[in-house]
C-alpha cells in the first residue's frame, strides 16, 4: 500500500467516536414503545447546531465505487450533519482529524446494512459516497444563516481501497 492510500474498515463506534457517532440499533432498547411492538433505540447522536436549527433533507448522491479516489475533504463548523440511508446498501465514510485547521490524514470506514452516521461539529469528512444505487439519504443537518461549509482540495489525492 502506497504513502496515499487508505484501507476502508468496518464501521465500529469506537474507532469512529472522534469524529461522530454509528446510529445502529446495537444492543438492548432503551424503551419498549407502541404496545410492545416497538424497540426505541433512544437519543443516539449528539446534535449540535449552533445558533440555527435542525432540518431534514433528502440527497440524491449517485452511486461511486472503489477503489475511490478521495480529492475533497469539507467540514460544518456550524454544525452536525446526520446521514440516515434510505436504503439497506453500505456507503463509505471517510474521516480526518483536524491539524491546525486544516485536515490531517484520512481514514475510511464501510458501514454495515442498517448504520447510519452523525459527524461532529467541525468534523473534517469526504463527500456523501455511496457505492450502490440508489445513494437516498434523509440527512438532518443545520438550517441557518452565515458560512457553514469549508473545503480542502488534497494535493496529493488519496484512494480509498477495500
Amino acid at each position: 500500500m502506497s504513502r496515499y492510500e487508505i484501507r476502508a474498515q468496518p464501521l465500529k463506534a469506537e474507532a469512529f467516536a472522534p469524529f461522530g457517532d454509528v446510529l445502529d440499533c446495537a444492543g438492548d432498547p432503551d424503551k419498549i414503545i407502541n404496545a410492545g411492538l416497538c424497540g426505541r433505540y433512544h437519543d443516539r447522536a449528539q446534535m449540535d447546531f449552533g445558533d440555527g436549527r435542525a432540518g431534514v433533507s433528502l440527497f440524491n448522491a449517485e452511486p461511486r465505487s472503489l477503489p475511490y479516489t478521495l480529492d475533497l475533504l469539507e467540514r460544518h463548523p456550524e454544525g452536525s450533519q446526520c446521514f440516515v440511508p434510505m436504503s439497506e446498501h453500505p456507503f463509505l465514510v471517510i474521516v480526518a482529524p483536524d491539524d491546525d485547521g486544516k485536515p490531517g490524514e484520512p481514514l475510511a470506514f464501510l458501514t454495515s446494512p442498517g448504520q447510519a452516521i452523525n459527524f461532529h461539529r467541525g468534523t473534517w469528512h469526504g463527500v456523501l459516497t455511496p457505492l450502490h444505487a440508489p445513494g437516498l439519504f434523509a440527512v438532518v443537518d443545520r438550517i441557518g444563516d452565515g458560512a457553514n461549509l469549508e473545503e480542502v482540495r488534497l494535493d496529493p489525492v488519496w484512494t480509498v481501497r477495500a
